[in-house]
C-alpha cells in the first residue's frame, strides 16, 4: 500500500505547456482523498512551484531547490539546507574563473547577470523534458520566468550576496561538455556539494545535504510513514536521489537512460499523463511498466 507520493515537477508532472494536465490533477486529489500524502520535490524556487501548483488548485508540501529548501502546505519554510556563505564564495570564484555561465537560487529569489543566457538555460531544461514541443512555445514559456518576476537580472552577483541572501543552488550552464565537465571535476573537488542535473547541458550545485532524497526521507519519517510504503516519479537526474530511497520508484517515459535504468516501475510521458498512471496504478498496487 502507497502512503506517500513524491512528484518532480519538469518533465514529470508539468506537460510541454508547463501545465498540470487535468488527469494529473485528478490523480493526485484522488490520492489525498483516499488519505495518501502527496509532495512536490522540484529544482524550482519556491515561487517558481508555487504558481503552477495554484493554477491547478492543488496544496501540498514542496521540496522546493532539490532540497534546499522544505516548504509547507501553507507555503512556510520548514526546512533550509543551504550552501554555506564561505563554500558559496568558493564555488562563485570557479565557475568565474572558468567563464562558464550561472544563476544563483537563494532564500530571496533567482538573479543572473545575464538575461538572454537565462532564457537559453531555461530553454535547455523545458526542451530536455518537452522535446517535441516547439522551439517558440519553450521560450515563451522560459520569457515567463522573468516577467512574473521568478528571477532578476542584476549587474554583478555580489549585490545578491551584499543583500544578505543565502545561496541554494548553482545552476550551471553551458553548450561546451568539455568545460561542463571541467566545471564538475573542480566542483566536485571542492567538496562539501551535490552535484546533478536536469537538463542536458546543465549542472545543479547544491549542498550536500540538499538533495531531494534527503529531504524526502526526512519528510516521510517526520509523518511517521515508511519509506516502503513511498512512490517517487521523475525524470532526470536530480530525481535519483529520491528514487533511490524510496519502495515505488517510477520512471517517466521520457527520462534519462540512468533514471530508466534504476526503476524497477515506468510510466507513460509527461505528454502522456504519466504521473497520474503512476498513481492510478500504484493505489491498485499494479505493476507500472509502459506498453
Amino acid at each position: 500500500m502507497i502512503s506517500i507520493i513524491a512528484s518532480d515537477m519538469d518533465g514529470t508532472l508539468l506537460n510541454g505547456k508547463q501545465e498540470i494536465s487535468e488527469e494529473n490533477r485528478k490523480a493526485i486529489l484522488e490520492a489525498q482523498e483516499r488519505g495518501v500524502q502527496v509532495v512536490v520535490a522540484t529544482g524550482r524556487s519556491y515561487e517558481e512551484a508555487r504558481y503552477v501548483l495554484e493554477e491547478a488548485e492543488i496544496s501540498c508540501p514542496i521540496i522546493c531547490v532539490n532540497g534546499a529548501e522544505v516548504r509547507n502546505e501553507e507555503g512556510q519554510v520548514v526546512k533550509t539546507n543551504a550552501i554555506q556563505e564561505e563554500k558559496a564564495l568558493e564555488v562563485m570564484r570557479i565557475l568565474k574563473d572558468l567563464g562558464i555561465y550561472f544563476e544563483l537560487y537563494t532564500n530571496q529569489g533567482v538573479y543572473t547577470e545575464d538575461y538572454e543566457r537565462g532564457i537559453q538555460s531555461i530553454i535547455d531544461i523545458f526542451k530536455t523534458a518537452n522535446p517535441e514541443t516547439s522551439e517558440q512555445a519553450i521560450r515563451d514559456a522560459a520569457k515567463e520566468r522573468f516577467e512574473k518576476g521568478h528571477i532578476r537580472v542584476v549587474e554583478d552577483y555580489s549585490e545578491a550576496f551584499a543583500s544578505g541572501n543565502v545561496v541554494y543552488k548553482f545552476l550551471v550552464f553551458s553548450f561546451d561538455d568539455s568545460l561542463l565537465k571541467t566545471a564538475r571535476d573542480q566542483l566536485e573537488s571542492a567538496g562539501g556539494l551535490a552535484i546533478s542535473a536536469s537538463g542536458r547541458e546543465n549542472l545543479e550545485v547544491t549542498s550536500v545535504e540538499a538533495q531531494k532524497g534527503i529531504a524526502l526521507k526526512k519528510l516521510i519519517e517526520e509523518k511517521g510513514l515508511k519509506v516502503e510504503e513511498a512512490l517517487a516519479v521523475g525524470d532526470n537526474l536530480n530525481d535519483l536521489s529520491m528514487m533511490q530511497v524510496v519502495g515505488r520508484p517510477v520512471a517517466m517515459a521520457n527520462a534519462a537512460e540512468e533514471i530508466l535504468a534504476f526503476c524497477s516501475y515506468k510510466t507513460s510521458s509527461n505528454e502522456e499523463d504519466g504521473v497520474a498512471r503512476a498513481i492510478y496504478e500504484a493505489l491498485e498496487n499494479k505493476p507500472a511498466t509502459v506498453d
